[in-house]
């Protein structure tokens, strides 16, 4: 069955002397892995889409396995992305992320137009960390193991919150601070922040003029709850490590 897919490249893998296999993320099938005959060969069309990061329209015979792409556009080439070690680093990050938590052949159009317009907002000069958190906590609640950030964890919906506390999974309010076991300080600008970033669709967003400082600050934070209830290791993550020292 031939199937014509809209989808972005999130990894290759080398297969055999000249193919690859292409993992796409498409609106129609969601997560899919596809061999692309000849991509291998630096002269070959399919090795000029099947390239990380490309935005592609896909012609693929579609099986109970693997697929075979035959034919494919490139609507846009991401090659800025590409380009910049940095920005890779963030968006193979964000791939590997979300190739982790979604299951196959199970299509979501938003999570598909999270992705793109995370992209797209990298490539037009938004801060990449703040688009890789953004990013990553919407993954959390795909994952189901999103932190509690609505109010304290406790149920002191009236207290105001001042910490987040890895432990118990979410924000904890300025009266359970002293009894939690572990927790992060947060000032309420920096709790608005996360709220924000954790419930809000980056289409929603204009400007993600966001303090350095705070997004370091919540990186740490997710770092830490990741290490308690991630539970999937993630390879990138050591080079964008990296980056974050750098930086």
């Amino acid at each position: 069955m031939f199937e014509k897919v809209e989808g972005i490249v999130l990894r290759t893998k080398d297969y055999g002397e000249n193919n690859k296999i292409v993992t796409l993320y498409t609106r129609e099938y969601g997560l899919i892995s596809a061999v692309a005959r000849g991509a291998k060969k630096s002269k070959s069309r399919m090795a000029a889409i099947t390239q990380p990061f490309i935005y592609g329209s896909f012609l693929v015979q579609m099986g109970r396995g693997l697929g075979t792409i035959h034919q494919g556009e490139i609507l846009h080439s991401m090659r800025t992305i590409r380009e910049d070690i940095v920005l890779t680093a963030y968006v193979s990050y964000i791939c590997e992320l979300l190739s982790k938590v979604v299951n196959e052949k199970e299509p979501n159009s938003n999570i598909f137009d999270e992705l793109y317009v995370s992209l797209e907002r990298i490539i037009d000069g938004d801060s990449p960390l703040a688009i890789s958190i953004m990013f990553e906590l919407k993954m959390y609640y795909v994952a189901g193991i999103a932190p509690v950030v609505d109010s304290c964890v406790n149920g002191h919906t009236e207290r105001p919150v001042a910490a987040f506390s890895v432990y118990e999974g979410g924000v904890i309010c300025d009266q359970c601070i002293y009894r939690s076991e572990d927790y992060i300080k947060i000032t309420p600008q920096i709790y608005n922040v996360l709220k924000l970033m954790s419930q809000t669709s980056i289409k929603r967003i204009r400007n993600l003029n966001i303090k350095n400082e705070t997004l370091k600050l919540i990186r740490d934070i997710l770092d830490h709850y990741y290490e308690r209830f991630g539970g999937m290791p993630i390879k990138s993550k050591r080079f964008l490590d990296q980056i974050h020292l750098l930086e």
